[in-house]
């Protein structure tokens, strides 16, 4: 009866451990399913993939502490508009425009209610909301200031450009917008309806 007893509690405490261990794979999964990109940098920045989710878990529930509202629908016309402003700016600046793109970012998060002091806190609580942007963040910003240094062509900067503006395009809902659900503003037209290309100018229209 002893050896019964000690065999049944050996077997709850396994299947115990395997429950535990099958919860924190699926875990692991979601998460890394959930950021991407986000979720290799968190594990390389702590190299350990408990910190890095713990990690994420409290970039999370410190998203979720944040009084982060939805834009009313003025302000996202508002700044629908700005943002044609800047690309449209593109062919003729492109530095200036990679500026007014970063500064717009900017703007939209405080008016929603995020904190942006700090550039490394803004792409944190994007990434919560907007995963499959947050890596497109990082790639502009990280043109942008290169751009101050001189070491930027402007195939780089096209690029980081239509980052930008996959980033607006999520922070300010911009599909749900009235004036942009009945015509997308294309750079290259001065705001005229698109013609199907939502890409930034072209090598060739960015010269001319």
């Amino acid at each position: 009866m002893i050896v019964l007893i000690v065999v049944v509690v050996l077997l709850v405490i396994a299947l115990v451990a395997a429950g535990v261990m099958l919860s924190r794979r699926r875990r692991s999964q979601k998460l890394q399913e959930r950021y991407g990109p986000e979720y290799d940098r968190a594990l390389a920045d702590t190299g350990d993939p408990k910190e890095a989710e713990a990690r994420l878990t409290e970039r999370e529930q410190r998203v979720r502490s944040l009084d982060v509202r939805e834009l009313r629908p003025e302000e996202r016309e508002q700044f629908a508009a700005s943002w044609d402003t800047v690309q449209r700016g593109f062919v003729d600046d492109p530095v200036q425009s990679l500026r007014h793109a970063d500064a717009l970012v900017v703007d939209v998060m405080r008016t929603r209610g995020y904190p942006v002091d700090d550039f490394e806190r803004r792409a944190e609580d994007i990434s919560v909301e907007h995963p499959e942007v947050v890596a497109r963040y990082r790639e502009a910003r990280s043109v942008r200031e290169a751009v101050e240094r001189g070491t930027v062509d402007t195939e780089q900067q096209r690029h980081a450009l239509t980052s930008y503006r996959s980033l607006i395009e999520a922070l300010i809902g911009r599909d749900s917008s009235p004036r942009h659900s009945r015509e997308q503003a294309d750079p290259r037209t001065n705001g005229s309806p698109a013609t199907g290309r939502t890409d930034a100018p072209t090598s060739e229209e960015t010269t001319r």
